[in-house]
C-alpha cells in the first residue's frame, strides 16, 4: 500500500468537510450528547467553514491518500492564540490528524506525523504542539512515539453543552 501525502485545495472543501465530520464523530462520539455533537460537526465541519479554513493560506491541510484516494488528513498553522505561552519560540501548531477508521493500523497517521515533523524541522521551528483529549490515551500513546510530552497545561474544549479537556502537548525540535 503506497501512502501519499499531497496538499488539499479549494476544490477538496467537500471530500475535506466530509472526512472532517466522520473521523470528528467516530473519535468523540460517545463523549458528549448527540445534539452536542451534531451542533459541533455542523458549526466547525460545514462546507462553508472548511472553505474559510482552506483559503486561509496560513491554514495548511495535507491529504494522506491511498491509491489516489483521501483517506486522512492533517491540519497545522503557526498560531499562538489558543496558547499564548509557547510565543515565546517559533511555535507550529497541530490542528488536526485524523485518519478515516477502516486505515486504522495502516501507518497512515504516521506518514502524516513524519511529514509535520519534517516540515517543523525544515522550516526551523524551535517547537511544535498540539491539544489531545485528557481522555484519549490511544492519541496520547502516538504523540509519545514522536516525542511529544505532557506540558502540564489545559484548556477546555467544550462539544457543545458537554465540558472537556484537552491537554498541552508540546515537543521541542531545537
Amino acid at each position: 500500500m503506497e501512502i501519499t501525502i499531497r496538499r488539499i485545495l479549494l476544490q477538496d472543501a467537500p471530500v475535506l468537510a466530509q472526512m472532517s465530520r466522520q473521523t470528528f464523530y467516530d473519535t468523540f462520539t460517545g463523549t458528549c450528547t448527540e445534539p452536542d455533537m451534531q451542533l459541533f460537526l455542523e458549526h466547525y465541519y460545514n462546507l462553508t467553514q472548511v472553505q474559510q479554513e482552506l483559503d486561509n493560506a496560513a491554514n495548511l491541510f495535507f491529504f494522506a491518500e491511498v491509491n489516489g484516494e483521501p483517506v486522512g488528513y492533517i491540519r497545522f498553522m503557526e498560531d499562538y492564540s489558543g496558547w499564548p505561552l509557547v510565543q515565546q519560540w517559533k511555535a507550529l501548531e497541530l490542528k488536526r490528524l485524523y485518519v478515516l477508521k477502516e486505515f486504522h493500523g495502516k501507518k497512515i497517521a504516521q506518514e502524516l506525523m513524519d511529514y509535520f515533523i519534517e516540515y517543523a524541522t525544515k522550516n526551523k521551528y524551535a517547537c511544535v504542539w498540539l491539544g489531545v483529549w485528557e481522555h484519549n490515551m490511544r492519541a496520547q500513546k502516538f504523540y509519545a512515539k514522536y516525542g511529544f510530552v505532557n506540558s502540564g497545561y489545559t484548556h477546555d474544549f467544550p462539544i457543545g453543552d458537554t465540558p472537556q479537556t484537552d491537554w498541552w502537548f508540546w515537543r521541542f525540535l531545537q
